[in-house]
Order: C-alpha cells, then structure tokens, then sequence
C-alpha cells in the first residue's frame, strides 16, 4: 500500500505544545487554528516530535483531545526513537484509529531523562535504534498500514549519507525530506536517482543559531538571510518538489502562501 506523499505543495511544520507549558488552553487553542489553517489551505501538515529534544506533546494526542480532523494524503507526523516500546506503540495504534498514514521517522533529538528504543525491545541486534531499525519494526508490527518517510542531511559526508539513504529505502522508506537547503545544492539534487519523492526544507526563521544547530556549523548571526528569497530560490532550483517549511511564522508569513506558491 505505498502511497505517494504529494511532492508538489507546501508541508507546513507545526509544533505541539510543550508538556512545561505555561499557558496551555491557550497553546492547544493555536495549535488547533494552525492545524485547522493548513488543512483548510490543501497542505500537508508536518507535525514534530519532541523537537531539540524538548518533551512536548504528541501529533496523536492532539489531533485526538481536540478532535481534529485528520484528512490522510495532508498529515504527516514525525516519530523519533526516544519512546518507551509501550509508549512507540501507543502513538501508533492512534495513529492506525486516527487514519493518519504519513510518518516522518527519525532518530530524533533526545535528552538524557528521555526514555531511548532499546535494539532487544524490538527484535534487533544492532547496538543502537536508528530509523532503519525503527521502520523495520513498524512495517513488520504494522504492514501495509503506514507510508514511512525518512530524512536526508546534506551537510554529513555524503558517501556515508548516501549509503545510509539506500537502508533506508531498503527498510521501507517511500519519500524523503531534507534537512534545510539554502539555494542550489548538488547534494539535494542527486537524490532524484532514488526515484522517490523529495521534499527540500526551505528554513523560514531569521534565527540563524537554530539553523546553525540543523545545518551543523557554525552561521553567523550577522549573515544576511531573507527565508522568503531563499523560498523563492528553492522553487527555482526544485520545480518538480514540495517544500517544507520549519519555524514558519503564521502571523506574518502564512497570510501570503498562496502568492509565494509558483
């Protein structure tokens, strides 16, 4: 049951609240309107887990507590490896209840009070849970339910990044979506040889410390950095790809999708 994960639209990043949330009717109550934004727009909305590591609420507990509609060819969530098996098992089987199909699976950023996927827990003998392992597990525990998506980080050494790409694909994966990309990049472009789709993040913040920690070096603050240019750009670059947008502002950046869309 391979679906295609539409490859020629937005995927709009949407975080949950955080469990340490402050105000938390409040938070639940932006969520739901930006849910509610994307869905409405046609897009894909691509939900976090656990963010930078910072335990916040799950994709399925929201969509569930607020009773939110779940339209299955525009929501996509991520899972990461920092789950208990029983707690893995609870976000799926909601998930499953819930007719979300799309899953973005991840190693994840974690912390050390953070629960980590054991390799006994789910029948493998490597040393550690990378996506490879994960998706195995859910296409074995869950077949022909879910269509697994897996990242690809163009700032890694690429022989190495490359032949983790094709286990990923071997494992299960059927589309992919980059870490964020600024302009042309040969490295993003030579992943159309693995024939699935490829949706390229186009990073929509001016905080560049936050890239710096996705991109891996060291950008400094004074660069100058226009996310909408650089969105512009992408289009450009990759006409035949959806675009990810993380950290979108939705009150002053969303408003405006419909023209940026070329």
């Amino acid at each position: 049951m391979q679906h295609h994960i539409d490859n020629k639209t937005f995927h709009v990043e949407i975080l949950t609240p955080k469990q340490n949330s402050k105000n938390l009717d409040v938070d639940l109550e932006r969520f739901a309107d930006k849910y509610m934004k994307v869905m409405d727009a046609g897009y894909v909305a691509c939900i976090t887990d656990n963010p930078m590591g910072l335990l916040s609420f799950q994709a399925t507990e929201m969509i569930a507590e607020l009773e939110l509609p779940v339209k299955p060819e525009q929501v996509c969530i991520h899972l990461n490896t920092f789950h208990t098996l029983e707690h893995l098992h609870e976000i799926l089987d909601t998930a499953q209840e819930l007719g979300i199909k799309y899953i973005l699976a991840i190693s994840g950023d974690g912390n050390e009070r953070m629960p980590k996927l054991q390799p006994e827990h789910i029948g493998e003998g490597k040393n550690a849970v990378t996506s490879v392992e994960l998706m195995r597990y859910i296409n074995r525990k869950y077949p022909d339910v879910f269509d697994l998506g897996v990242a690809f980080n163009p700032y890694e050494p690429q022989d190495h990044e490359l032949e983790k790409m094709e286990r990923k694909l071997e494992a299960g994966a059927s589309y992919i979506i980059t870490q964020p990309v600024l302009g042309l990049d040969e490295r993003v472009v030579k992943l159309e040889e693995f024939k699935v789709p490829v949706v390229i993040d186009a990073w929509m913040s001016k905080k560049l410390h936050l890239l710096s920690e996705c991109v891996g070096y060291e950008i400094p603050e004074d660069t100058p950095y226009d996310p909408v240019e650089n969105l512009q750009d992408l289009q450009k670059h990759y006409p035949n790809h959806g675009l990810y947008l993380a950290l979108l502002g939705f009150k002053t950046q969303y408003p405006h999708l419909q023209e940026w869309w070329k």
